[in-house]
């Protein structure tokens, strides 16, 4: 993209809708609020989703659960993800520049999901009882971070 080939946005060169301009206009007389009624009075406003006083569909839908605001969400990694990055001290800063996770300070859980041939210290906040064996089981270590 450079600047030869910017364009304006859609409608951005669209003009406003000018209303109360005589019939010839097409939106003389009534001002394309047709007739009577609470939207063609001035100074009316409503609340959002308003339905004429039917009751409205926010309220109409049940209502189920909770969100708990305390939640930990934790970024699940496989042994055979780890085994791929070809490093033998895994840590969050390697999983954050290897694209597994989005940021530095993401909760990292490891599952013992694949094989281990060789010695891995791995670094993380959860271990799964399986990726524990599995990791012990290869020689290496697990280290739990707080």
């Amino acid at each position: 993209m450079n600047l030869s080939t910017v364009r304006a946005p859609k409608k951005a060169s669209e003009n406003r809708k000018r209303v109360g301009r005589g019939m010839g206009s097409g939106m003389g007389k009534t001002s394309a609020r047709g007739h009577k009624g609470q939207r063609s009075r001035s100074g009316s406003r409503m609340m959002r989703g308003f339905e004429g006083g039917q009751m409205p569909l926010h309220r109409r839908l049940p209502k189920r659960g909770f969100t708990n605001i305390f939640r930990v969400e934790y970024v699940v990694v496989n042994l055979e993800r780890l085994v791929e990055l070809g490093v033998s001290e895994i840590t969050p800063e390697v999983l954050k520049k290897a694209h597994i996770t989005k940021r530095k300070s993401d909760r990292i859980k490891v599952l013992g999901e694949g094989e281990l041939k060789t010695a891995f210290t791995i670094q993380a906040h959860k271990f799964s009882k399986s990726a524990q064996e599995k990791i012990t089981g290869a020689g290496g270590k697990f280290e739990v971070l707080a």
